[in-house]
C-alpha cells in the first residue's frame, strides 16, 4: 500500500483553520453576562449581611460600647474570608448611624440577629461545594457562640 498525502488544499485549508483559532480576538463574546451560580448568590448575599452587621456593631462601639470591638472584628475576619471565594463589587461604606427607618442598635438585637444568622447557616450548607459549607459552618458556630457570649449591658 502506498502512503496517502495531504494534498495542497487540504494542507492550505488546515493551516487557515489554525491561524483562525490562534488569532488574537479569540471566540466571540457573550452578548449577555453569565448570572452568578447559586452558590455566588448565596455568597454575596452572605457578604452583604455580615457588613449590615459589623454595621451595627461599629454603631454601638463609636457610642463607647469598646467590649464589641473583638465581636465585630471576628465578623469582619469572616467577610475577609467569604471574599476569597467572590469577587463583590465594592459597597458604599456603611453608615455608623442607624436611619430613622432602623430600631436603634442594641444588644438585644444583635443577640437577636446573632441568633437567627447561625440558625439560618444551616440551612444553607446544602447548597454548596464542601470547602465553603465548611466555612459558612463555622461561621454558624461563631455566630452562636456571640449570640450566647454578648454582654448583658455595656
Amino acid at each position: 500500500m502506498r502512503p496517502r498525502h495531504l494534498s495542497r488544499r487540504v494542507v492550505l485549508a488546515g493551516g487557515a483553520a489554525a491561524l483562525t483559532a490562534c488569532s488574537a480576538t479569540g471566540p466571540p463574546q457573550p452578548s449577555v453576562q453569565a448570572s452568578d451560580s447559586p452558590e455566588t448568590t448565596l455568597l454575596k448575599d452572605l457578604i452583604a449581611e455580615k457588613e449590615r452587621t459589623i454595621a451595627l456593631y461599629s454603631s454601638l462601639i463609636s457610642g463607647g460600647a469598646r467590649k464589641l470591638v473583638p465581636f465585630r472584628d471576628r465578623h469582619q475576619a469572616h467577610v475577609n474570608e467569604l471574599r476569597k471565594y467572590v469577587t463583590v463589587a465594592s459597597t458604599p461604606p456603611a453608615t455608623s448611624t442607624p436611619t430613622s427607618a432602623a430600631p436603634k442598635p442594641s444588644l438585644s438585637r444583635l443577640r437577636d440577629l446573632e441568633s437567627r444568622a447561625a440558625a439560618l447557616r444551616v440551612r444553607q450548607l446544602d447548597r454548596v461545594s464542601p470547602g465553603v459549607a465548611q466555612l459558612i459552618a463555622s461561621i454558624g458556630a461563631c455566630e452562636a457562640a456571640h449570640a450566647l457570649a454578648l454582654p448583658r449591658s455595656l
